[in-house]
């Protein structure tokens, strides 16, 4: 009941466009019930599932994901393995899925992808590829990804521009540099969850989020539910958002 009331209340008022989820907790989470931590991570991506649905039922346009930072690569072999295939597997799934085609959805995948197996990237460009044409909605999935390696690989694209004088470096400003990031050509998050009551960015859209408002929950994401995201709505509704001004 105290759901229906809340998401009466959250509809009728200021949706944010671009929703940011770092996903964290799925290991712990997995530990506590005594699974490996690839169990853990399927739980995660099955709720990711759950939450596009909540987020775009409620007019979220945008949702960028935290799926795995250039951190994560040192994790134990094993792991990543599992995880390669989880993640193998849902790009193929989200290139078919009737949801995502039915919502119109278009599927992106941003971060360091070279550093990924040659056959999940292969599943990353069949996603990209099947939603392409898309741009009602964008989920955008980063993987091997770090915020700042963002920054350094955008500084760098600029440099070779600048040296092979495609571009003044008196014409570099904010919407110049924007060209060179991954998502740049989409508004910047209004709103950033992270789970498992954890409260960092832990590297995670540093350009992006210099005015974002931050919600942190005590939950590990896969146990996130429908009513954590409509009070993190909720919350982000009864800010005063002046930008500095």
């Amino acid at each position: 009941m105290y759901e229906r009331v809340l998401e009466r209340k959250v509809r009728r008022g200021k949706i944010p466009e671009h929703v940011g989820i770092i996903m964290d907790g799925n290991r712990r989470f997995a530990r506590e019930l005594g699974l490996k931590p690839w169990e853990g991570h399927r739980y995660g991506a099955n709720k990711l599932e759950e939450v596009l649905e909540w987020c775009y039922d409620l007019g979220v346009r945008i949702v960028t994901v935290y799926a795995l930072s250039t951190e994560n690569l040192n994790r134990p072999k094993e792991e990543l393995r599992r995880l390669f295939d989880l993640m193998e597997e849902r790009f193929r799934a989200l290139a078919k899925s009737e949801r995502i085609h039915r919502r119109k959805v278009a599927i992106r995948a941003v971060g360091r992808l070279h550093l990924l197996p040659r056959r999940v990237r292969e599943a990353i460009k069949a996603a990209e590829e099947a939603t392409r044409d898309y741009s009602e909605r964008f989920l955008n999935v980063a993987v091997a990804y770090g915020g700042r390696q963002e920054i350094i690989d955008a500084v760098r694209e600029i440099a070779q521009d600048v040296k092979s004088g495609r571009l003044n470096p008196h014409d570099i400003d904010e919407e110049t540099f924007r060209d060179y990031i991954y998502v740049g050509d989409l508004p910047d998050p209004e709103l950033i969850i992270r789970t498992s009551g954890e409260e960092r960015l832990s590297n995670f859209l540093l350009w992006y989020s210099a005015y974002s408002e931050l919600y942190f929950v005590d939950v590990y994401w896969p146990e996130f539910r429908k009513i954590d995201l409509l009070r993190a709505i909720r919350d982000f509704q009864k800010r005063e958002r002046r930008f500095g001004r």
